[in-house]
């Protein structure tokens, strides 16, 4: 049942859940700890100091912190003053802050004195978390939260304008900048993650996700209120901190993206033994392995529902739900209220059941379009449809299984290979730890698959090994001809491949 009462501005959910839940814990991290009347109240003071210093409504504030309450807090206050939320990674470059700066033409910038310098420029405000009080050329969040002179804040209810510009993770080019409107995020919430994932007001979250990705910023920032759930927000994903806290946090729900998974379950096999008692775990970001999906599921006892979802749809397009068949492997059925279509990227022709094609989807949660890139805009959505790039097939019950991308596609000699499907069959060789596939140029043949491996024993892993394990599971022309092992294979913070750099570690 989609919860259609929570698909409302975030203003007014959140003067609802404090008035309803009050004293009960909204967000916690290592340093803070804030109640939902705290929040009203912070994130009140906060958007009405942000207004009297200067922002209008439609201005761009980004937000250029590190996983915290802060965080979060930031972006509740941005939405109650009419502003548009621009998360930026903490670890980003100064090259990659600056684009996304300019390109947003940000008014204000939320961040620390360490990254003040980087954040700094001509007629833009900035706002330092870890300041008490005002410094030169820079104001005092502290101060700004504490100020109980502020006005009264905006809290506009308009739902269907842009509220963030959230940047795309660049697996094969410069960002653009994402248009979500509130409408597109919580009716992921309203169509997925309560109705599916059953995401409820009992719930204690430990979230390791990154908040300035579409996902986290979905699920661990704007859903927890919505819901009123309770949530403890790492600063960074380690492996023994997240296992220790489930050993012993009470926590209900833990979202993650596949290599989050994987290293968990690697780590709790080490430890000999997997923390129990979460209610249900869920996935996105990137391809889950069926594998992987199992294997979890058996060692930390509990459902790991996968699903797929993408920056310009507000995050997820599909789902398996913990009821009913499931198809291990694909990432489960449409959300409802979104149609999806498989078509041929050339014709448009729809694809026959079982056939690959391009994955195109249309529905509430679709972006309104690219900040400042029209063409690429129209490019993408062309009558209501937002045309993906993902290629993808389903079966004859509609679960859709997601192979590749139509640029990641590795055409050998006129025959095209899925980078995908040979990881899947590469992660399930015992000496492999993580592994990735990229095309590698051929004199002839043009470009044939080569895989990346991270061994979980390099001295004992065997190249041959995987080579004829491969052999038995996939016909010829799929056979990589190439093993390399590397340390790590290169992911941006939602787990997708960056198999541009891959290709470069190829061709130099």
């Amino acid at each position: 049942m989609i919860r259609t009462e929570i698909v409302k501005s975030a203003p007014a959910l959140l003067r609802e859940r404090a008035a309803e839940l009050g004293a009960k814990t909204a967000f916690e991290d290592k340093d803070r700890k804030l109640s939902y009347a705290a929040l009203d109240e912070n994130t009140a003071r906060l958007a009405g100091g942000l207004a009297r210093a200067g922002l209008a409504a439609g201005d761009r504030v980004a937000l250029y912190l590190p996983n915290s309450v802060d965080w979060v807090e930031a972006c509740f206050a941005v939405l109650r003053a009419g502003g548009v939320a621009v998360p930026i990674a903490y670890d980003s470059t100064a090259d990659e802050v600056g684009y996304r700066l300019t390109d947003a033409d940000c008014r204000f910038v939320v961040t620390t004195e360490e990254r003040r310098e980087i954040a700094a420029g001509d007629g833009r405000t900035l706002l330092l978390v870890d300041q008490a009080e005002d410094a030169a050329g820079a104001l005092s969040y502290d101060a700004m939260r504490a100020d109980m002179t502020a006005p009264a804040p905006r809290d506009p209810d308009d739902i269907d304008g842009a509220s963030f510009i959230v940047y795309t993770s660049g697996t094969t080019g410069r960002p653009k900048g994402v248009l979500l409107s509130q409408r597109s995020m919580f009716w992921v919430t309203a169509a997925a993650w309560a109705p599916a994932a059953g995401l409820n007001a009992d719930d204690r979250v430990l979230s390791p996700l990154p908040l300035f990705h579409s996902y986290a910023l979905n699920f661990s920032v704007l859903s927890i209120v919505a819901v009123g759930a309770s949530e403890y927000i790492l600063d960074r994903f380690s492996t023994d901190r997240a296992l220790d806290l489930l050993d012993g946090g009470g926590f209900t729900v833990f979202p993650g993206v596949p290599t989050m998974f994987h290293y968990l379950l690697e780590t709790a096999r080490s430890r000999g033994a997997a923390p129990q008692g979460l209610r249900i775990c869920l996935s996105a970001g990137a391809i889950m392995p069926a594998t992987l999906n199992r294997e979890f599921e058996t060692a930390f006892g509990v459902t790991l529902l996968d699903g797929y979802g993408i920056t310009e749809t507000a995050t997820m397009v599909t789902m398996n739900w913990p009821t009913g068949g499931r198809v291990l492997g694909s990432c489960g059925l449409p959300v409802p209220g979104l149609a999806t279509r498989i078509v041929d990227p050339a014709t448009g022709a729809d694809a026959a059941v079982g056939e690959e094609g391009e994955l195109i989807v249309r529905g509430p949660n679709l972006m309104l379009g690219y900040h400042n890139k029209p063409e690429e805009t129209a490019a993408a959505l062309k009558e209501g449809w937002y045309r993906t790039g993902d290629l993808a097939k389903a079966d004859a019950n509609g679960y859709l299984t997601i192979t590749g991308r139509l640029k990641e596609l590795i055409i050998r000699g006129g025959q095209n290979i899925a980078p995908a499907e040979i990881e899947e069959v590469a992660n399930a060789y015992d000496g492999v730890l993580d592994c990735a596939v990229a095309g590698a140029p051929h004199p002839h043949l043009g470009e044939t698959p080569a895989i990346f491996v991270v061994p979980r024993d390099a001295g004992a892993f065997s190249a041959d090994g995987l080579i004829a394990h491969c052999k038995d599971r996939l016909s010829a022309y799929k056979i990589p001809t190439a093993v390399h092992i590397v340390d790590a294979i290169p992911r941006t913070g939602s787990g997708k491949v960056m198999r541009f750099k891959l290709t470069e570690a190829v061709d130099s």
